[in-house]
């Protein structure tokens, strides 16, 4: 099987061979300009020096007159200190008067071909091939008295000493250039571990993997996801979250969009529970919320995505239909209440038969006969009552087992004469309601159990007169602490003390939660009060819309 490299090394040899071919381009033309930029210079130097001799005094008459010493006396001390590799002078005949590094070329012709213009007046500058070499070299003419051509200077520099220039020049650039490569190696290595870093020393095809895992994964969930960064731009959505809010489009059309422009209606959720504030506080996660979107009621839960520790950079909503989780609450609730039901009318019923049998063992038939009415009495007055004054079938369940259940705790449920409701609030539905009044039971029951004297009766009103519900439940409890009070309906808040093998103190915190959100959703409000002499007094007013008032009744 062939080895692949790691991606870590591919891209450190990418960058390597990259940084190489860019140096090595920088390098020739570098190179190139600099080699263009020493011949200018060179040829001007020696342009200078070539038209400075042919001005000094008394050589255009040593030249006239042939005088090779006096010519050599006169040029050598200038020879001494120009840089120039060679200086000659040469007569109208182009032959030798002079030259500085070969003497014995005194009368041999110039070679080169490139005296015309100089003969003609001009200064030239030209590469030819000399005597001793190919050379870069400057010619002035050398005039008389009557400005006439007599002579030639030629002063040159061989390209051997610009090689030789350029080499030098190369080498320093050449050490420079690989302390640069040095430290390229080094930030390519650098660069490429912090990349590998951030993906998590992951292979380009594991998070491939991990990106085909995960949309295949949302896609598969039923529960409705989509993320926002943070700007609040749309950066993930599943097809459950398409379907639950009725959008049509693609999702790589949605990508990239604000949330406003793909939900219908402005997201109140985001704004309430502090998407728009950047404050660390304020932005942690949120379970459970009840919001709308695209005018459908939902529960939402909220996670930050934080891609450094402290600072989020997004957020992850999920969320439900609330229909459907209201349809498995209710189910729920319904199966629970027929279990509490069946097992406390088993043990009534055992308690009943135990002392049926027991007064008939002992041949007592009136007393047994006197027991049976009572018995039937209270229960049917029960019954009669709930009936007549409630007209939902399921509210009345539910407030004989609440009757019947705090009976066997010890507890007495006293239900005002005045109760009567024979419409529910539009604005809040029938299993909602009964959700209401069950916590407040409950907790009215446990508050009357815990308290210090013999247990009262927990009063219960309900009434729909004066165009609203008002729904009344009193306890004779130790109470609720003042301080408590107004944070008594928040998640996770409970007055009820807890124990680490407290098998239901997960469950602490969420029943008043509930009703505080079902009331706040149908426009009502919740308030507390201190009962007399002792414990407390949980109002709720639901109103009714103007058009509910003339409606019928609940059927």
């Amino acid at each position: 099987m062939k080895r692949r490299l790691p991606f870590q090394v591919k891209l450190f040899l990418s960058l390597v061979l990259f940084s190489c071919l860019l140096l090595a381009l920088l390098g020739a033309i570098l190179f190139h300009v600099i080699d263009r930029q020493l011949h200018h210079d060179l040829g001007q130097r020696a342009r200078v020096q070539a038209s400075e001799i042919a001005l000094m005094p008394g050589l255009a008459q040593k030249v006239a007159d042939r005088d090779v010493v006096g010519i050599a006396r006169l040029i050598q001390p200038l020879r001494d200190q120009s840089d120039a590799s060679y200086i000659v002078i040469g007569d109208v005949r182009e032959r030798h008067l002079y030259h500085s590094e070969s003497p014995e070329r005194i009368d041999l012709p110039m070679i080169g071909g490139d005296n015309a213009e100089v003969l003609a007046g001009k200064t030239i500058i030209s590469v030819r091939q000399g005597g001793i070499g190919v050379s870069l070299r400057s010619k002035a003419p050398i005039l008389n008295a009557s400005h006439q051509v007599i002579g030639i200077v030629s002063v040159g520099y061989l390209t051997s000493y610009i090689d030789n220039i350029n080499g030098r020049r190369l080498a320093q650039a050449g050490l420079y250039g690989m302390l640069l490569l040095i430290l390229l190696f080094i930030f390519s290595w650098i660069f490429s571990r912090n990349v590998k870093k951030q993906m998590f020393w992951l292979e380009p095809k594991d998070i491939a993997l991990l990106v085909r895992q995960q949309k295949a994964l949302l896609e598969a969930m039923y529960e409705g996801v989509f993320a926002i960064n943070g700007q609040k731009q749309l950066i993930l959505i599943n097809r459950a979250a398409r379907e639950l809010l009725d959008i049509r489009q693609p999702e790589n059309e949605l990508l990239g969009k604000p949330l406003a422009g793909v939900l219908e209606t402005p997201p109140t959720f985001f704004t309430e529970s502090g998407v728009q504030d950047a404050s660390p506080a304020k932005n942690s996660s949120r379970h459970d919320q009840i919001t709308v979107l695209n005018q459908r009621q939902v529960i939402v839960n909220r996670v930050p995505i934080e891609l450094e520790p402290g600072k989020e950079s997004g957020w992850v909503f999920s969320f439900r239909d609330k229909n459907d989780i209201n349809t498995l609450s209710s189910q729920l609730s319904q199966v629970k209440r027929y279990a509490d039901s069946l097992r406390i009318m088993r043990h009534e019923q055992l308690n009943w038969t135990a002392t049926l049998a027991g007064l008939l063992q002992m041949q007592r038939y009136d007393d047994a006969m006197r027991y049976i009415q009572a018995q039937s009495e209270g229960a049917q007055a029960v019954l009669d009552f709930v009936s007549a004054r409630f007209t939902s079938p399921a509210l009345c369940g539910l407030l004989l087992g609440k009757y019947v259940s705090a009976r066997e705790k010890g507890v007495e449920l006293a239900f005002d004469p005045a109760c009567q409701l024979l419409r529910i609030p539009p604005a809040i539905s029938e299993t909602e309601l009964m959700s209401v009044i069950g916590n407040l039971l409950d907790n009215a029951v446990d508050a009357t159990l815990k308290a210090e004297t013999a247990p009262a009766p927990v009063e219960l009103y309900i009434s729909d007169r004066n165009h609203e519900l008002l729904i009344e439940v009193a306890d004779r409890g130790g109470g609720v602490d003042d301080a408590l009070k107004p944070h008594l309906f928040e998640q996770g808040v409970t007055s009820k003390p807890q124990s680490g093998d407290d098998m239901t103190g997960a469950e602490h915190g969420i029943g008043l939660y509930l009703v505080a959100s079902y009331v706040r959703q149908a426009g009502g409000s919740i308030e507390i009060s201190d009962n007399t002499p002792q414990g407390t007094i949980f109002s709720v007013f639901i109103p009714y819309p103007a058009e509910a008032l003339t409606g019928k009744k609940y059927e």
